[in-house]
């Protein structure tokens, strides 16, 4: 639903309405005080904000940096017996940014109070959008606590830049699977939803494509956030590249690639084994020709052109034939 932020000089005043509503205890008799709505946190209504204060979920603020915008929460309380309400900001956003007119408020039965509160963006504030929240948390006698959390979107108004990176990509192999495992960095000034492209291709061609699609996250200016991706039925034995393709609105968008080598554990230790085998082959043998034939100790080497010892020589035709001192039969 749209809004229209109404601007002057405390800044831009609009609110939302949260209502806490706490069941009575299970197997608890029921009675007039248990049947009576718990506590609520709303804005307060009015200020011709469009549309009306109880239809929006949340607080929306808009301003420029050393701006100061003004608001009120209203807290409710229709039960029987006072109660006491805290009251903070939360959020690393624009909580640490809002201040209240009181802290804690006692809220006597059948009452409504408003307790006005103030959201003051830094000098050096960024642009884009900064989230934070207003959390009330309520106490009193008899135990009636609880808790309301109220959304607050602050957006600092000037120039917005859309950005983000992919870090930290890498590829691993999970039994016959695979998981892709990466990091999304957005690096502008505005809530990025971003959405994400997966392709691998190997030796011989694709073995993976998945069209983009829209990640069930939001990621706030300057976070970070790692995911994975299960790949089920990688290729057995491929050189396989993998890029991730991330886009989000604004124009934001960033690619990485990364390198896999599925190879199954039975493959390369049979490859190392051959490997292995003919490298000891070419040793051997290596070392038998440096080392000439066999003869006994202490015989020296024959010389070059001398049949060799033990009376035996090789004929033109390469059969041994016996050369002793003796003559032939």
């Amino acid at each position: 639903m749209p809004f229209r932020p109404r601007t002057a000089a405390s800044g831009v005043i609009l609110a939302a309405a949260a209502v806490l509503l706490c069941p009575a205890a299970a197997g608890a008799q029921p009675s007039a005080a248990a049947a009576d709505p718990r506590w609520s946190a709303a804005p307060a209504p009015g200020d011709g904000a469009e549309p009306s204060a109880q239809d929006r979920p949340y607080f929306y603020l808009e301003g420029a940096p050393g701006t100061v915008m003004n608001d009120r929460l209203t807290l409710g309380n229709p039960t029987g017996r006072a109660v006491t309400v805290r009251l903070r900001g939360s959020g690393s956003g624009s909580g640490p940014w809002i201040a209240f007119a009181a802290r804690e408020v006692k809220v006597p039965p059948h009452t409504r109070a408003g307790v006005p509160f103030s959201a003051t963006v830094p000098r050096d504030a960024l642009p884009g959008d900064h989230a934070g929240a207003v959390v009330a948390t309520g106490g009193g006698a008899g135990g009636r606590g609880g808790r309301v959390t109220v959304p607050v979107h602050l957006r600092v108004t000037g120039p917005r830049l859309s950005a983000l990176t992919v870090e930290n990509l890498a590829v691993r192999g999970r039994g016959n699977a695979a998981v892709i495992r990466y990091t999304l960095v957005n690096r502008g000034n505005t809530v990025l939803t971003p959405r994400l492209a997966v392709r691998a291709d190997g030796v011989s061609g694709p073995v993976l494509r998945r069209a983009a699609r829209t990640l069930p996250l939001t990621l706030q200016p300057g976070r970070s956030v790692d995911l994975t991706e299960e790949w089920p039925d990688p290729p057995g034995l491929d050189a396989v590249d993998v890029r991730l393709a991330v886009t989000a609105e604004g124009g934001a968008h960033a690619s990485a690639t990364a390198s896999y080598t599925a190879l199954p554990w039975g493959a390369g230790a049979g490859a190392a084994l051959v490997v292995a085998a003919g490298a000891g082959g070419a040793v051997a043998v290596r070392w038998r020709r440096t080392q000439g034939p066999d003869r006994p100790p202490g015989e020296p080497e024959a010389a070059a052109g001398e049949p060799p010892s033990g009376g035996e020589r090789a004929d033109a035709a390469g059969q041994l034939t016996h050369t002793g001192s003796g003559a032939r039969s």
